[in-house]
Order: C-alpha cells, then sequence, then structure tokens
C-alpha cells in the first residue's frame, strides 16, 4: 500500500533527534518494513533519513513543503494557515500520479490538509495525536489565533478515520473536540534492538542516572535532592545527568548546594546512537516527573530505559502507572518527592536480585507490547475496525 505520512509541524526536523521527530522515523520505518511505500510530507527534514530503508520492502520519498520564515507568532500561525492549499495541492498531485490507500496525519497546529484530502477522496485516515496543542502553545509559549486552533482540532480530529492518542489525557481532550470521532489510546513504543548488545557491567559503584532534555517539567530537580539524602549512606553512589537544556546551570548549582558536585556528573548532550550505551551504565534510571506538571505526555524515556535494561524509579503521575507495574517492572513514589525517591533508591542499592528482577520484567514488557511495531500495528488496526 502506498500511505501519505502528513508532519505540518515545522518545529519537528522529522530526521532530528528531539522526540517528536524519532517518533516520526520510528513509525515510518515500521512501514516501509513493513512492505509499504511512505511519502513523507513535511515541513523541515533536520538531516538525511540515514538508516529507515534499511532491511525494509517499501519505498520512501520525501516532499519537503514550505515553511514559514521570521515574524512574530502572528506572523508564523497566518503564514502556516496560507499554506495548508499547498500540502493538500501536493498530495492530490502525487495521488494522481500513483493512488495512496492511507493518509497518516500527525496533528499539528493549524494544519488540516492531511485528513481534509483523506475525507475528500475517501481514503481512510489516521490522526496521530500526542498533545492538546492548543492548550501547550498557549501555557508554553504563544498562541495568538486560539479560536483558528481550536476549529482546527475540531475540524481534523472529526475528518479522521481513527484518532490515536498518546494518552488518556489526551484521548479525553480530543473526545471533547469531537465527541463523535473514534479515538484510541496508545502510547509510544521503543525500538527494543537499538538496546541490544554489550551486557551490563556487573562491577563499578551504584549509578543513578536521567537521560533527557534539562526542562522544568522533567523534574530533574527533585532527582538531584533525592540523591544527596542518598549519598551519605552509600559513598560510593555516582549520579549521571545524559542531556542538556535551559536548566543545567540551575541543577549544576543546586548538586554543588547539596554537596553532591564530586559524584555528579553532566555529560551534555549526546547523540541518539550514544544513549544505549550511557543507559547501559545505569543502575537505576530516574524520571522524578513533577506533581503540577501536564498530565497528558507518554514518555518516551521510560520505555527506553526499560528496552535498555535498567531499573526505573518514576513518579506516579500521568501514564506513568500504565507504562511501569509498580514492584514488578519498576518502581513508582509519589512526584515532587525527595525523600520518597531516595527510600526507592536506597532499597534498590541494597538489593541487586531486585533490581535484575525488575529490570528483566521490564525489558520483556516492552518486548511483548511496547515496541513501535506494536503501536502501528494497534493503529491501524483501529482504521480497519
Amino acid at each position: 500500500m502506498r500511505i501519505a505520512y502528513v508532519c505540518g509541524d515545522p518545529g519537528i526536523p522529522v530526521f532530528g533527534a528531539k522526540g517528536a521527530s524519532v517518533h516520526v522515523q520510528e513509525v515510518v520505518r515500521v512501514l516501509l518494513r513493513a512492505g509499504h511505500d511512505v511519502d513523507l510530507f513535511c515541513r523541515r527534514t533536520g538531516g538525511e533519513p540515514r538508516d529507515l530503508e534499511a532491511g525494509a520492502g517499501g519505498r520512501l520519498r520525501v516532499h519537503h513543503l514550505p515553511a514559514p520564515k521570521g515574524g512574530g507568532a502572528r506572523a508564523r500561525e497566518l503564514a502556516l494557515m496560507a499554506r495548508e492549499h499547498e500540502t493538500h495541492r501536493a498530495l492530490s498531485c502525487e495521488h494522481a500520479r500513483e493512488p495512496f490507500g492511507l493518509v497518516y496525519e500527525r496533528y499539528s497546529l493549524f494544519a488540516v490538509a492531511g485528513t481534509s484530502f483523506a475525507r475528500e477522496t475517501g481514503i481512510p485516515a489516521v490522526l496521530e495525536v500526542n498533545a492538546p496543542l492548543p492548550v501547550e502553545q498557549a501555557r508554553h509559549r504563544e498562541l495568538v489565533h486560539a479560536r483558528a486552533a481550536d476549529a482546527v482540532a475540531r475540524r481534523v480530529i472529526g475528518d479522521a478515520s481513527a484518532v490515536v492518542c498518546v494518552s488518556e489525557g489526551v484521548a479525553d481532550w480530543a473526545r471533547s473536540q469531537a465527541p463523535g470521532a473514534r479515538v484510541v489510546v496508545e502510547p509510544n513504543g521503543v525500538d527494543v534492538a537499538r538496546f541490544d548488545g554489550a551486557d551490563r557491567g556487573a562491577d563499578g559503584p551504584f549509578t543513578v542516572g536521567f537521560v533527557g532534555t534539562l526542562k522544568p517539567w522533567h523534574g530533574t530537580e527533585t532527582l538531584i535532592d533525592a540523591f544527596a539524602l542518598l549519598a551519605p549512606g552509600h559513598p560510593d553512589a555516582r549520579l549521571v545527568i545524559v542531556g542538556d537544556g535551559p536548566e543545567r546551570p540551575v541543577l549544576e548549582r543546586r548538586a554543588d548546594e547539596r554537596g553532591i558536585a564530586d559524584r555528579a556528573r553532566f555529560v551534555g548532550a549526546v547523540a541518539p546512537s550514544d544513549v544505549p550505551r550511557w543507559l547501559r551504565s545505569i543502575d537505576v534510571a530516574a524520571a522524578p516527573y513533577p506533581a503540577a506538571g501536564d498530565p497528558y505526555f507518554s514518555p518516551l524515556k521510560v520505555l527506553e530505559y526499560l528496552a535498555a535494561g535498567s531499573v526505573v524509579v518514576a513518579s506516579r503521575v500521568g501514564q506513568l502507572p500504565e507504562l511501569v507495574a509498580d514492584g514488578r517492572t519498576g518502581l513508582l513514589v509519589p512526584p515532587s518527592d525527595p525523600s520518597a525517591l531516595a527510600a526507592a533508591l536506597r532499597r534498590l542499592a541494597a538489593d541487586a536480585d531486585l533490581r535484575r528482577s525488575l529490570a528483566e520484567a521490564g525489558r520483556a514488557e516492552v518486548e511483548a507490547r511496547r515496541t513501535w511495531r506494536h503501536v502501528v500495528d494497534r493503529s491501524l488496526a483501529a482504521v480497519a475496525a
């Protein structure tokens, strides 16, 4: 089957390293390996497709759409709305050359071309929704044309054959926009094979780690405080922070103030290909999301932790209780509570057998249910149903 994958968000470099970029790449990779031909329509590539077609039975063609340049939020929003007809025309021209059997659109602010084209031509359409974007944009950045953004959300959710949401929080929002839409929940997945390879080192100090962008909503300051509580009783323990972002100077100062600067290593940003190596050096991987965070996220990092065989300690918020079974595939703790997180770390530091059993069960869980192939298969099944 020939599939049109549409990503109208200029903030997502589809071949880049951001979480959203990884999501696009993994869905496309699964479709290609299933033998489908994929035409990827996007406003920003961010590089080359690299190994997407390796071992694939299908063919990838990339169509670069024009993106707004410069200007303030008002001008960018107007430009995005004005250029949707160009995306629609590109889809129509390719469809006339060789018909599409499915449109797969990643929901983006002001983007309507994919689902509207599918509705007009009678082609099934999957709309992938990763966040309530008008709410998120207004809260964290700037949204000038809020009514237009809401109207777009109602239209594309209503037009899609199936609306695939990454969490129940996102699904609730989608249903509120179009009550009659077919909405299913499908969390993010993971490429388990990326994390195969060398065995984890059995020697060395007990190491706690975090991998991700250093932004306030990841709660990394709670991990710094928890490690400071753990440190006096475990003089050999180490903390590794892999990633970069605006919070890094704040976190480095916090580690210094808590007296653990000499035991905390801030690695900085690493290439996605290096993430498995770092995770193999970590005994316990933390996802210390705060109590006041957005409830609709579906964290890629937690699935990567599980796939890498790291023991996961995560906050009991949002979708995390669905991804981490407390006491079976990891440990859950109250959010924004350094004492509770430190207690979980102490428990794991003292019990290598518990670490081993949790890590093995976590890896087995993602292999059985949480790969990107599972995600895409269930998404396409929702359309078929």
